[in-house]
């Protein structure tokens, strides 16, 4: 274990949480002061990112650790649990948001803040963060509705900032979504209060198991609703090809490479720490492969590069839901190798798509041509995570949804090899989709696009003209875009030692004593232990 201070670092996990709000609180003072906001932003996060990758390295071989809050111990105190699962989403988390506030500072800066970031981004921006950082480490359902709160007052900020019609009307459907998510969530945690006595999730994975199996399912389908909507799962899903793609281009990527992952990270935690069995695991992956196919139908419908990237995004949480669906320890590692690649190749292609607008003025595929002419280097950051995302070989889309593939393989069941052969369709689709949006905005010649953007022709004589490229692109937008697109492939590189960590995460997940053992200490550990293994089906039988 990593010492600081000759203290274990797992004891500093709260400031995961308080170096964000610490930061948000100082750069609202500095209101006034842009270069001094952006300087104490970034020193924040990096700090974070330090922090969480000490966490990591701290849990990689010893497993969980949970630290309570106002010397107050669990089940009546606040805890924050940091084990491998949660710790890898932090770490990947503080990397993306980092790479997302270079860009959006580069971004203010070419824009001379025209509907680009502005004095209150900073501080919003970095209570988005502590939000996140709280969600993963919640030990208690309660604390994880805190979480969710105020990462989403903070994204309706984000959302609307430049305040034009289009941004307030995407805003008041994401508020609204976003509410009645919160509503569900917070009387689901009311009603487990009062069935159980305690919000501890830890306590919660063997108080649960002692209620009725009729009240146990109304308790897991409501908390269920609550954070499909939150990960927007179909029917759930209306709401995000509508929302995200009016924000900036910064804000978007951040959102949907983020976000959404969030929700599906409390799927996955209570999912199988409070309702482990497969009372509705079916359900699950019958939802995983209508997300799937009507994400990826949507976006073969679109014209506009965001759109497609946001009906995509809808598609492939159907992957992560698959193998949360099934259930076993082979399905969670691909599940949870899967979001952390899915995290940082979404948010990448969000940021190129934010380089193409800077270069064409549009992302709509019917005003773009001839950018692998224009822009060689954004036509390669372009097609790289696309391709990823699409599950090319060797990339880790790839590796991931071969995981997941085998683990429905695994289960030999006619629903898991349906899943199969709807992941494997939609992947071929999703290959469509990217080569189609690379093909006509990268290699279509101009003079065959009707009305394109004067940037882009002005752009495109100036390439023409021997000596006169045009200007390049800054490197504040381009450097941590190709970050992005690089620890892409990092994925693909380290898969080994990241697939490891994943199947410890999902085999701590399947036996889940080591977090409860964490939280409340080994004898509550073993109870929970004992009862998972009795049949979960006899067990609902015998409370019925």
């Amino acid at each position: 274990m990593i010492h600081l201070a000759g203290l274990p670092i797992t004891d500093f996990a709260p400031l995961s949480v308080m170096l964000p709000i610490l930061g948000a609180a100082l750069t609202f003072t500095l209101v006034r002061r842009p270069r001094a906001q952006i300087t104490v932003t970034i020193v924040a996060l990096v700090l974070t990112l330090v922090l969480n990758a000490l966490l990591l390295a701290a849990v990689w071989d010893v497993g969980a650790a949970s630290v309570s809050v106002g010397a107050w111990d669990p089940p009546y105190g606040i805890a924050l649990v940091v084990d491998r699962l949660s710790a890898l989403m932090l770490v990947i988390s503080s990397l993306v948001t980092l790479a997302v506030l270079i860009y959006a500072t580069a971004q203010g800066v070419v824009d001379e803040d025209q509907g680009g970031p502005v004095s209150i981004f900073h501080p919003t921006y970095l209570i988005l963060v502590a939000g996140v950082s709280n969600a993963f480490l919640a030990g208690d359902l309660f604390n994880l509705y805190v979480g969710f709160e105020i990462l989403l007052t903070a994204s309706y900020v984000l959302l609307t900032l430049g305040g034009t019609g289009q941004r307030i009307r995407a805003g008041i459907t994401y508020v609204v979504v976003s509410v009645i998510s919160s509503v569900v969530f917070l009387v689901a945690i009311g009603m487990i209060y009062a069935a159980t006595g305690t919000v501890t999730m830890a306590d919660l994975a063997v108080r649960l198991g002692e209620l009725p199996a009729d009240v146990e399912m109304v308790l897991h389908v409501m908390l269920l609703a609550g954070f499909a909507i939150k990960a927007a799962v179909f029917p759930l899903s209306f709401w995000l090809p509508d929302s995200y793609p009016t924000a900036p281009a910064p804000v978007t990527a951040v959102f949907a490479g983020l976000l959404t992952k969030v929700g599906v990270y409390a799927m996955i935690r209570t999912e199988t720490l409070l309702f482990p069995g497969e009372h509705v695991n079916a359900l699950l992956m019958v939802v995983a492969a209508l997300t799937m196919v009507v994400g990826i139908f949507g976006a073969m419908a679109q014209a506009d590069i965001k759109r497609i990237l946001s009906f995509t995004l809808v598609s492939h949480i159907g992957y992560m839901v698959f193998g949360l669906g099934l259930a076993t320890q082979l399905g969670l590692a691909a599940t949870v190798f899967y979001v952390a690649h899915h995290i940082t190749v979404q948010t990448g292609l969000f940021l190129v798509t934010g380089l193409i607008e800077n270069r064409a003025g549009t992302a709509n595929l019917e005003r773009l041509g001839s950018l692998a002419f224009v822009s060689p280097l954004v036509a390669v950051l372009f097609f790289i995570p696309a391709m990823n995302l699409a599950g090319i070989p060797p990339f880790s889309g790839f590796l991931g949804k071969i995981g997941l593939i085998a683990g429905g393989v695994e289960q030999d069941t006619g629903l898991s090899y349906t899943l199969v052969a709807v992941s494997l369709i939609v992947s071929l689709l999703t290959l469509l989709v990217m080569v189609r949006a690379w093909v006509r905005a990268f290699w279509r010649r101009l003079e065959d696009v009707e009305h394109p953007p004067a940037q882009l022709v002005s752009a495109y004589q100036r390439a023409k003209t021997a000596g006169k490229r045009p200007k390049p692109l800054s490197p504040g937008l381009v450097l941590p875009t190709a970050g992005l697109v690089a620890l892409g492939l990092a994925f693909t590189v380290l898969a080994g030692p990241l697939y490891d960590l994943s199947d410890r995460a999902a085999a701590d997940m399947m036996s889940r004593t080591p977090y409860i053992s964490a939280v409340l200490g080994d004898e509550a550990a073993q109870d929970a232990a004992r009862d998972l293994a009795a049949d979960p089906t006899e067990a609902s039988d015998d409370r019925d």
